[in-house]
């Protein structure tokens, strides 16, 4: 077997490994840490399919930013789990049902590939000397899928607007500040002085 498959299959097995893990583990930090070997994982076996700019943003955004601000919340939070897993037998069908689907799809593929041959398949040619990666997404994406780039970025800003709508809306026992009455307070505002009368010191 050529070194490039045992380098593919050895990333594959750590990546269905550590994903078995994330949903497997008690504990919210180890599922996280598993997480990011997850991404890792992935990213590596995209290097190996030459989709270099991927690989790298995914470790850049996700490992390197999204994961690390995560793990850093549930470290600093002391989350209590137990409430989360009350009523969790009542999501049980609906994930059974999308495992079934998800389980469906892939063996159609694997059927379809055994049933065709590699002819109904074949590999792409060679890259030439010089190819970006980069350049290449860059050129596709802005292009032939503009349109749907587009609506994926207003998604994702309506998807902002709507979290940031939640945070800042009026809540019973919410206490804000004001800055600029913060500004314009006086000193006699600040600091209040309380006059006390002197008490005689008794000696024991």
């Amino acid at each position: 077997m050529p070194i490039y498959e045992i380098v593919f299959y050895t990333f594959s097995l750590i990546m269905l490994g550590s994903a078995v893990a994330v949903i497997s583990v008690r504990n919210p930090v180890y599922a996280a840490l598993f997480l990011v070997l997850t991404f890792f994982s992935a990213s590596a076996i995209w290097m190996l399919l030459e989709v270099e700019f991927l690989a790298i943003i995914l470790i850049l955004v996700y490992v390197g930013a999204v994961m690390v601000l995560f793990l850093f919340v549930v470290m600093m939070l002391d989350i209590n789990v137990e409430p989360l897993r009350e009523g969790f037998i009542r999501y049980l069908p609906v994930g059974l049902v999308v495992a079934a689907l998800m389980a469906v799809q892939f063996l159609l593929v694997i059927w379809t590939k055994s049933r065709f041959g590699p002819e109904a398949f074949p590999a792409p040619p060679p890259n030439p000397q010089g190819f970006s990666n980069t350049q290449a997404v860059g050129e596709v994406l802005y292009t032939h899928y503009l349109l749907p780039f587009e609506v994926a970025g207003i998604i994702l800003l309506v998807a902002i607007i709507a979290a940031v709508t939640l945070t800042h809306r009026h809540r019973s026992g919410a206490h804000r500040q004001n800055p600029s009455r913060q500004v314009q307070v006086q000193r006699d505002e600040r600091v209040r002085l309380v006059k006390m009368k002197s008490e005689p010191r008794q000696e024991g």
